[in-house]
């Protein structure tokens, strides 16, 4: 199989699986974590890291790093603030407003 075929595959199902309203709220639950490990991987290769030079910068070990990038752990504030730092970077996190469903516009 191609990898286009295989893309084009995993797209078609994933499309199929979000139209079930309990799968796109977990997928949607999942995004900030998503979110954090793109932007550590974006930065990273930015900056023309490995992720073991990363981790050597973090003072982890590349296990860590990669675990971090795939979205498998919850790190700390704590840990984010020493990958930021070591990819001279600061972290911003945010609340927004959830907005609002249809039957609670209704209320």
């Amino acid at each position: 199989m191609t990898r286009a075929r295989a893309s084009r595959l995993f797209k078609e199902y994933h499309e199929e699986q979000m139209r079930d309203p309990e799968f796109a709220a977990a997928y949607r639950a999942l995004e900030p974590e998503f979110q954090v490990a793109r932007e550590v991987i974006r930065l990273r290769l930015q900056r023309g890291l490995s992720q073991e030079e990363l981790a050597q910068r973090v003072g982890t070990g590349q296990p860590n790093i990669s675990r971090l990038e795939r979205a498998t752990i919850n790190p700390s504030l704590r840990f984010l603030r020493r990958i930021a730092s070591a990819l001279d970077a600061e972290v911003e996190i945010r609340f927004r407003p959830l907005e609002a469903t249809d039957s609670e516009q209704r209320v």
